[in-house]
């Protein structure tokens, strides 16, 4: 049996970003996403805030059957950025990660890459 090995890397700008306070809006839209993406929850979310100047924000991890999902929020930026990390070894749609992110935050300014690791990589003997 092939695996899929798709990992998904986002970066997004957002106008309205979750603070200290919005830990449930977090852990409700990590949940939203995991159900969205058809995936399977094994552990989590676990959440926490980091309070340390220049590095504040939310930090949001899911263990799911095929690997994890990640979100990283550093919210005393203007605008607050997300980053948002997708690995699995079933296959998920892009589009469908990327709406369920801009439909749920006010984002700005939105960049991703999305890596295949079954194919492109480099062999080292």
């Amino acid at each position: 049996m092939k695996l899929d090995h798709k990992h998904l890397l986002v970066r997004a700008e957002v106008n309205n970003c979750p603070s200290e306070g919005e830990l449930s809006l977090v852990l409700s839209w990590m949940k939203k996403l995991i159900n969205t993406i058809d995936m399977k929850l094994l552990q989590g979310p676990n959440i926490s805030y980091i309070d340390q100047p220049g590095n504040r924000g939310i930090t949001c991890m899911a263990l799911i059957e095929t690997s994890h999902i990640v979100l990283h929020i550093w919210d005393e930026a203007d605008p607050g950025i997300f980053q948002l990390d997708v690995y699995s070894c079933k296959s998920f749609d892009i589009g469908t990660v990327i709406n369920c992110l801009s439909s749920s935050f006010e984002v700005k300014k939105i960049e991703y890459k999305f890596l295949d690791r079954n194919t492109g990589l480099t062999f080292i003997k």
